[in-house]
């Protein structure tokens, strides 16, 4: 996987985690805003809009409620002052006063553009975030590609998401079988053959100039449709790239050629879309599953083993369930050494752990934050690919049931439960030198 894959599959890690937060916030009244803008909307009208707004949000009879939505109203222009014109891929913005778990009130704003283009348009004020728009983002976060063919023409689309664009197309006016021309029904025979053959020809070196722009295809899967027999005769022709013929994932008949085959093509292959990350992740998982049934010592599962092979660079795939809940925990002693620890939401409320086991001094948190988030900043420093897999396969439930939700495919053998510091904290003092200490019951 390229680092521009890797790096957008962490920004679609962490759209997960922002929806997944938005989603649960909670506000009294209408005071919580959800506005989403596609490309082509101009931040002018949304302004007025706005404005509209808030003289209509001045009459609510609540004085509470009339503030909480005049102050959302207010947040959300300033946050539209920041763009002199909607981004390329969008514009989302959330503002609002929520309820903390403790009952208190929390202003909330935020602004971004999404990491691919958006076509929902949004304003709603309600007692919750409406994240849909950028759930429909995720449901298909992959870009395919659509070759429609016939004896009319050709078409070249992509789906990516909730988003479908049509790249080119072009027509061909190709000579029809007949029965008739005597001595000369071979030539015309042969002119039809050179036609199609050409036409074969355009329609293959188009399909590589659009899906292999820099020397690899960009589509996570490439679809073949057509009414006639050009779609097959294109997969076994030589001159199809042999780089989208194995990204090939379906071929299917339509009715139509142009853009209403390329709609009908779409509705036919919504099964075969769905499936296809949920494949690669699987294979992924399956091969980690075989370096540890062959015991080729290049692999490392379970939190601890994989961040002690990650921390000496000998990690080459990290795989993480996207869904892991563990918090990586810095405590400090009132000597001022700094001990690294990871936590899960039970150990995290159990105090034991807070507590120095030599001394029983209390050990106060310096930092915390997750542990899926410290790794999206680090695992590039550490040459590692960082890998997210979900728990709906079979596979994948295995791996986080049986395996702790985290492994690693290693660069070269090793032995990872024989490494120095097995099972010990690691402490930093104020010159980061390791020391090591024997309490090893705060690991996860």
């Amino acid at each position: 996987m390229s680092s521009t894959d890797v790096d957008q599959q962490i920004e679609i890690w962490k759209m997960k985690r922002l929806i997944k937060s938005l989603s649960l916030a909670r506000g009294s009244g209408t005071s919580m805003i959800s506005l989403v803008m596609p490309p082509k909307d101009q931040i002018s009208i949304m302004n007025n809009t706005l404005t509209n707004e808030y003289g209509t949000a001045s009459n609510i009879k609540s004085r509470v409620n009339r503030l909480s939505v005049l102050s959302a109203i207010t947040s959300a222009q300033q946050c539209l002052k920041h763009y002199s014109r909607v981004p390329p891929k969008g514009l989302v913005v959330y503002c609002g006063t929520i309820l903390t778990d403790e009952g208190k009130e929390k202003k909330v704003s935020i602004h971004f553009e999404p990491f691919k283009p958006i076509n929902t348009s949004l304003y709603l004020c309600d007692n919750k975030f409406h994240v849909e728009a950028l759930q429909e983002l995720l449901d298909n976060d992959s870009s395919f590609g659509f070759i429609i063919i016939d004896g009319n023409g050709c078409l070249y689309g992509r789906v990516t998401g909730n988003t479908r664009e049509i790249i080119t197309q072009f027509t061909v006016d190709l000579p029809k079988k007949h029965g008739r021309g005597g001595q000369s029904a071979q030539r015309f025979g042969r002119i039809r053959q050179e036609k199609r053959h050409h036409y074969l020809r355009k329609v293959a070196e188009t399909a590589t100039q659009v899906f292999i722009p820099n020397n690899k295809v960009n589509e996570t899967g490439i679809i073949l449709a057509g009414s006639a027999e050009f779609k097959n005769d294109l997969m076994k022709s030589d001159l199809f790239d042999p780089r989208m013929r194995a990204k090939v994932i379906n071929v299917v008949d339509v009715s139509y050629g142009g853009v209403n085959g390329f709609d009908q093509a779409i509705s036919l292959s919504q099964e075969c879309l769905s499936n296809v990350k949920l494949v690669q992740e699987t294979k992924l998982i399956e091969k980690l599953f075989d370096e540890i049934s062959l015991d080729t010592g290049k692999y490392s599962y379970g939190i601890m083993d994989t961040l002690k092979a990650l921390d000496m660079g000998a990690v080459e795939t990290l795989i993480v369930w996207e869904s892991l809940d563990v918090n990586r925990v810095i405590l400090s002693g009132p000597d001022g050494i700094e001990v690294e620890r990871f936590f899960t939401p039970a150990q995290e409320a159990d105090r034991s752990n807070y507590v120095d086991k030599d001394t029983g001094a209390e050990l106060e948190v310096k930092e915390k934050m997750p542990m899926l988030e410290w790794l999206t900043e680090i695992y590039k420093e550490k040459g590692a690919v960082l890998e997210f897999v979900t728990d709906r396969s079979t596979v994948g439930s295995q791996f986080v049931k049986g395996f702790g939700g985290m492994g690693g495919l290693l660069r070269y053998k090793m032995d990872v439960a024989l490494l120095e510091g097995d099972d010990n904290d690691m402490y930093y003092d104020d010159d980061e030198e390791v020391v090591e200490n024997d309490d090893d019951d705060c690991f996860f």
